[in-house]
């Protein structure tokens, strides 16, 4: 096989096998659904790791596959530019995905919609491949527009459930929201960049810093500004970033291996991998980049506290990926765009894992998910506690973890940073680290430690996104079988080791060095995190073991031992404090208002502008004027003419003489 066909190969082969499935599973055995999608992906996985290896050692490839439209003097092409960026991301989305196909097959087993199901996954794995691999914004935009259609169809999956069908349509139109100014931000490039093409557009993007063009009236605004915040306006729908956040926790209505599919490697980190690619038009705007690390710093910090009080397992689980989007904006914002890809990998692992073991937990509990009537599951699930277990304390960044280097390494970037926002943004990043640590160890004692709460629940309390029941009394939890702890022991490896071996690297050697392109001089926080390596870490473990005496690491053993005592040594006193700070949980049981003000405002003012528009332009101007209105016309000049038909002949005379003396005396010249 040649470069290209290889790279052809690898999200053709996905997507060949969903349309095989989608077109054809209720016809073939039930099992040719795996099957097929498995191989497809599994190659896929295989391919991009020969294609990380190769751009390890070889230049990037940046080649056109094929033109598919020429106007004028813009040509819109198809093609693929794979560097150590793109190849890194293939082989992530690519490996989260076939553990999650894997995983499939013993959660989904039971299902109707079994073949559907993996066809989705499959075509939105060939979308994301195709997002990342792109060399230019067209084909950009099409793998963005791609996963955003697959994740509607997935979240709605059980369509015949209102939830989901509430949960997917929000989804849609939110995303719709950010893919607007998405797309003007692309259309700007083509109007003055004269091209799609990422190199070109780069290669000219330092001639237009300081361009400035007229929006409203006179008013001159930075080319490279607007540019870049409409480009960054489809991230915060894609990445799910304040105030674009609301559809990420209602798609948990989807199954979850979604879940873990949609939230850890894929959809939702679209977002982050763009704004990495757009490093050289990014670095023009320092106003840009201020304003991408106030919105991450936001939703870091306030999204983290809406996970304390979730008692769904999913909701806990999808809270913690929108803070840790949050931090990952937070290092783009400050220009560390390794950091924030760096984190990106990590976090695609362990999310996943924690993903999959709440699914395990799910299926362990009889599909019930609520994390009040669990307890002592460790007893029952061993594989699943432990993996969750390590999920857990790479989330929470523990030292020798990996999500402790790169969420470390975020921390460390926004105290580094001198853009304005950037001490917002190491407080919220900072007292985010004690809010996951809370919340994560708060599930995971509920779950995985304490009494055993589901000995005590009735039959008929509650019912699962499935709509089965939860245990009976006397049912004891159990362990799925390999075809589940299989990728959760898969994920767990990279969970643990990934950061330890890929910090120095990517962070500090050259491994991005053709992909992201950073102004040391204007935006100095890599260069102080790289500094502060070679004179203070040298090496990863010299950095965990600098680690233990860190703030970051007081503050989430700080979460964990509140958590400890809360829902272990004393479960009575968060109700109390519940109780006590009513009005502060009524806050964030509203999620601060933001569902509540689109339905009012955004909703309701569409429903109430729509009937409006039906009132006047369609009944009363439309049908009422114009159509029934020229039907009245016509009747009543009808009756008028109607009356002048008597029928006497006299009358008839009379109106022959007085039109003859009409015509007489206007007509005939004196």
């Amino acid at each position: 096989m040649t470069t290209q066909q290889i790279y052809l190969a690898i999200p053709l082969l996905p997507l060949l096998a969903a349309i095989v499935v989608g077109l054809f599973g209720k016809q073939l055995p039930r099992a040719t659904a795996h099957i097929l999608t498995i191989l497809g992906v599994g190659a896929s996985f295989l391919l991009s790791l020969y294609v990380l290896n190769d751009a390890i050692s070889s230049a990037p490839y940046n080649e056109p596959v094929y033109s598919w439209l020429k106007s004028g003097n813009f040509s819109f092409e198809i093609g693929f530019l794979i560097d150590r960026l793109s190849a890194m991301m293939m082989v992530v989305v690519t490996f989260v995905s076939l553990m999650v196909h894997i995983y499939t097959i013993g959660y989904m087993e039971e299902d109707k919609g079994y073949a559907r199901f993996f066809s989705y996954i499959s075509l939105f794995t060939f979308a994301m491949l195709m997002l990342v691999m792109s060399n230019n914004f067209m084909q950009l935009f099409f793998g963005w527009e791609a996963v955003g259609l697959v994740s509607y169809l997935l979240i709605g999956f059980w369509y015949t459930r209102p939830t989901a069908i509430y949960a997917n349509l929000k989804a849609f139109l939110v995303n719709r929201v950010g893919d607007f100014g998405f797309l003007l931000g692309i259309g700007l490039v083509l109007f003055h960049f004269g091209s799609l093409d990422y190199a070109s557009v780069f290669s000219v993007a330092p001639q237009m810093a300081d361009v400035q063009i007229s929006l409203i009236g006179n008013v001159q605004w930075s080319l490279m500004t607007v540019t870049c915040i409409l480009l960054f306006i489809g991230a915060m729908g894609k990445s799910a970033q304040v105030p674009l956040h609301v559809w990420l926790p209602d798609s948990m209505e989807g199954p979850t291996p979604i879940s873990a599919l949609i939230h850890a490697a894929t959809m939702v980190t679209a977002g982050i991998f763009m704004v990495a690619r757009m490093s050289p038009l990014f670095e023009l705007s320092s106003t840009a980049l201020s304003f991408v690390m106030i919105i991450g710093s936001i939703t870091a910090l306030f999204m983290g506290f809406l996970g304390v009080i979730q008692n769904d397992i999913k909701r806990v689980v999808a809270y913690s990926t929108l803070s840790q989007l949050g931090y990952m904006t937070v290092a783009l914002g400050a220009s560390a765009y390794s950091v924030a890809i760096f984190h990106l990998m990590t976090h695609a692992f362990f999310k996943a894992l924690l993903f999959l073991g709440a699914g395990s937990v799910i299926m362990g509990m009889h599909h019930d998910q609520d994390i009040r009537n669990m307890g002592n599951l460790k007893k029952y699930m061993p594989v699943t506690w432990m993996t969750s277990l390590i999920g857990s304390l790479a989330l929470i960044g523990t030292p020798f973890f990996s999500g402790f280097y790169s969420k470390d390494s975020i921390i460390e970037a926004a105290q580094a940073s001198t853009l304005t926002g950037s001490s917002f943004a190491y407080f919220a990043v900072l007292v985010g680290v004690f809010v996951t640590a809370f919340y994560s160890f708060r599930m995971y004692f509920l779950v995985f430690h304490g009494a055993e709460k589901w000995r005590e629940v009735k039959h008929d309390t509650h019912h699962d996104d499935h709509g089965h029941h939860g245990l009976m009394p006397t049912d004891d939890p159990h362990e799925p079988g390999w075809v589940i702890k299989l990728p959760l022991i898969l994920l767990a490896i990279p969970s643990v080791f990934i950061g330890y071996i890929a910090i120095e690297p990517m962070l500090y050697g050259s491994f991005f060095k053709d992909a992201i392109l950073v102004d040391s001089a204007a935006h100095p926080a890599m260069h102080a995190l790289t500094h502060h390596w070679h004179n203070v870490f040298h090496t990863s473990a010299g950095m965990a073991l600098h680690g233990l005496m860190s703030l970051p690491f007081m503050l989430a053993a700080s979460g964990v031992g509140l958590a400890w005592f809360f829902y272990i040594k004393r479960p009575d006193i968060p109700a109390k404090i519940q109780t006590k700070f009513s009005v502060i949980n009524t806050i964030l049981e509203n999620k601060y208002g933001f569902d509540s003000f689109n339905e009012r405002v955004f909703a309701a003012g569409s429903r109430f502008i729509g009937n409006k528009l039906w009132q006047i332009g369609d009944v009363s101007i439309i049908d009422g004027a114009m159509v029934n209105g020229t039907a009245n016309l016509i009747g009543r000049i009808s009756g008028v003419v109607r009356k002048l038909q008597t029928g006497l002949i006299y009358h008839y005379a009379f109106a022959m003489i007085i039109g003859v003396f009409l015509m007489l005396t206007f007509f005939t010249k004196v």
